[in-house]
């Protein structure tokens, strides 16, 4: 095994049992925290696969902004922070067959598809991407409105978690 793979096997392993964990644990918090790992792991897998941008990404704008708003808005709450409602739902091994289903499918699909073991072609090294990405993000003709919609849109998360913190019941 190379080096490369036994990380990716550590990261895999890292992501599957912290969201298994997320779904999993009583506290609401500790599920957030939990989130923060899967997500860290993400980012790892990302930085394996030589795609840089992305996993700083997947840092900042996952871990740095959406969970730790998460982890805010649930501090700020002020809450029991613990949950006392049964875990296993009625109908809980209908769901459970039907994500076995959905990942024997995925499973099959992914066998039988051919060429599945070649490599991705390589990106010439005097290609710019990041640049690219970041002309795509802020000019007109191409993503600018919705890069700002997105960012609207957290705006509107934080607002909505400092006021549900705030209001007097």
């Amino acid at each position: 095994m190379t080096p490369e793979q036994i990380i990716f096997i550590f990261c895999a392993a890292l992501i599957l049992a912290s969201a298994l964990m997320v779904v999993t644990t009583r506290k609401l918090l500790h599920a957030a925290l939990w989130l923060v790992a899967a997500l860290f792991g993400v980012a790892m897998v990302y930085a394996i696969l030589d795609a840089g941008f992305m996993a700083v990404v997947q840092v900042v704008v996952y871990i740095g902004a959406i969970a730790i708003l998460f982890i805010f808005a649930v501090m700020l709450t002020r809450k029991e922070m613990r949950d006392r409602g049964p875990q296993l739902r009625p109908g809980w091994w209908l769901a459970a067959l039907l994500g076995l289903l959905v990942f024997a499918g995925l499973t099959f699909l992914l066998i039988t598809q051919p060429g599945i073991n070649r490599t991705a072609a390589a990106i010439p090294s005097d290609v710019d991407t990041i640049g690219r990405l970041g002309m795509a993000l802020v000019s007109p003709n191409a993503f600018v409105l919705p890069f700002e919609v997105a960012s609207i849109l957290l705006l509107a998360a934080l607002v909505g978690a400092v006021y549900v913190a705030v209001s007097k019941k």
